[in-house]
């Protein structure tokens, strides 16, 4: 399998940053063909008690490395990327991964 991976930085306005998350932002990204699962963790903490840079992370899978190129060229991908940038473009981070066994 292989993984999409985006990370996200701490918002300004978390409740608005979860509203869009949950109610937009997700609702278009489970459209995207060839998507198996889609993963939401959020982040409550680093090591030592203190306090992460980063709020969540979404790994989203697929297949195989084919199966994600033709699900990035796909309609519904280009949508959940515009939303994206709109309402976290300057916290995201994204990268591709696989599992290993």
């Amino acid at each position: 399998m292989v993984k999409l991976i985006a990370l996200y930085k701490q918002p300004e306005d978390k409740e608005a940053f979860d509203e869009h998350y949950k109610n937009v932002h997700t609702p278009i990204t489970e459209k995207i063909p060839g998507l198996k699962k889609m993963e939401v963790t959020k982040i409550v903490g680093a090591p030592g008690g203190r306090e992460s840079k980063y709020y969540l992370l979404c790994e989203m899978y697929y297949e195989d490395h084919d199966a994600l190129k033709a699900a990035m060229k796909t309609d519904e991908s280009k949508a959940s990327g515009k939303d994206l940038m709109s309402f976290a473009g300057n916290l995201v981070t994204m990268m591709i991964g696989e599992e290993v066994e």
